[in-house]
């Protein structure tokens, strides 16, 4: 199947566009990471702690700020998960301590701040729907025995607090607006208990992770030896499989796609986590790839269409390609823009690097390699009087350029 035939488009006649294109954007990046937002590592990368917090109504990110300053956090960073309807913030809190005990004195300062701003109804002793545990919700429950269940109640209620936290979370997205919500899923007896000692808050934090700045830092060092040793060994692998100059210029591309990558969430101030850096890495794969078809078919033009310049030949064979390039390409791209829109916000740094980088790694194929090819051939002609056109299997077929 083929969308486009007999193509004739003067792609290297357009470099000069393409040029722009790349040096705005890489430009842009590199200005974002060294000044403006910087390289937005998330807290995989920079030690932390990090807190996902969902209210009943919308919020002013300054009161959460205010609310986290009271707990003792101070620089908090404050970032509104999509869609803003939803009402849920993740809320980073510098490294501080690494330890579980940590973890749950945090958790529980960071409730007790919130509730000062943003509690609801509650009172002296009641608990918090929207923040108890399933242990607290089922010893209150024992403690109040509102179904007289006397030798059996342990169990029972153990299995009702979970029921409680389970439909809160996986119903309500964490937070129910009244104690009425719990109607049909607990009996109403229990229902009248927790009317009596439990109030809902206007919040509710539904997950608290920390990372430790050694670990952190570990994580940002083999991020980064994995990103420059795929590359290495991508331009090992094509100086044996064509020549040096078609992995120096496939490299090239690919860093150039790495760098628009990580730009684009740096200008979008985007956290980068383990599952972005494990995007990166799939798109360099991907990239390399696509860049690797279309130096074929030049390699193989190359033995064929002697008579022609090399730019004559680059040009041919990146029409030639076309079609199978807007296929594949396409075909991917819809499927992570279908995980970008539909997949959540688990996902949702995960499919931005691979939307960006796929559009990019096509172009980028296109625009950046093959014009590269050509003009270091240019400049051997320059030099040395003779176009060299690095030939299959390490044979060299010289051309007129």
């Amino acid at each position: 199947m083929e969308f486009f035939k007999s193509t004739n488009i003067d792609f290297l006649g357009k470099k000069w566009y393409f040029l722009s294109f790349s040096l705005i954007f890489s430009v842009a990046g590199v200005l974002s990471m060294l000044f403006w937002h910087h390289i937005p590592w998330g807290v995989d990368f920079r030690g932390g702690t990090q807190v996902d917090v969902k209210f009943v109504n919308k919020v002013d990110d300054a009161k959460i700020r205010d609310a986290v300053h009271q707990a003792g956090y101070r620089d908090a960073k404050i970032q509104t998960l999509e869609p803003a309807s939803n009402n849920e913030v993740i809320v980073s809190l510098p490294e501080q301590e690494t330890s579980e005990q940590s973890l749950d004195k945090g958790r529980a300062e960071i409730v007790a701040a919130m509730e000062k701003y943003f509690g609801g109804n509650g009172g002296e002793g009641k608990i918090d729907l929207n923040n108890a545990s399933p242990s607290q919700l089922s010893d209150y429950l024992l403690n109040k025995d509102p179904l007289h269940l006397g030798t059996d109640a342990a169990s029972r209620y153990r299995q009702t607090g979970q029921q409680i936290a389970d439909f809160r979370d996986k119903n309500h997205s964490g937070v129910l607006s009244s104690v009425d919500d719990l109607n049909g899923v607990v009996p109403a007896p229990v229902i009248a208990s927790l009317k009596e000692g439990a109030f809902t808050s206007q919040f509710g934090v539904r997950s608290v992770q920390i990372v430790g700045p050694q670990v952190g830092k570990q994580l940002t060092h083999q991020a980064e030896w994995a990103t420059l040793y795929s590359l290495a060994g991508m331009l090992v692998y094509l100086a044996f499989r064509f020549e040096w100059i078609y992995g120096v210029a496939a490299v090239v591309a690919v860093f150039h796609d790495t760098l628009i990558t990580v730009g684009a969430f740096s200008l979008t101030n985007r956290e980068i986590t383990l599952t972005v850096i494990a995007a990166i890495l799939t798109l360099i794969g991907y990239s390399m790839n696509d860049t690797i078809v279309v130096f074929d078919r030049i390699r193989e033009n190359v033995k064929l269409l002697r008579r022609e310049s090399l730019a004559e030949i680059v040009n041919r064979s990146i029409n030639q390609t076309l079609s199978r390039t807007v296929l594949t390409s396409g075909l991917t791209f819809l499927t992570v823009l279908s995980l970008y829109l539909f997949g959540g916000e688990v996902l949702r740094g995960f499919s931005f690097a691979l939307v960006i980088g796929i559009i990019i790694g096509t172009y980028s194929s296109i625009a950046v390699a093959a014009p590269m090819l050509v003009a270091y051939q240019n400049w051997r002609m320059e030099k040395t009087g003779v176009a060299v056109v690095p030939g299959a299997a390490g044979r060299r077929t010289k051309v007129r350029a």
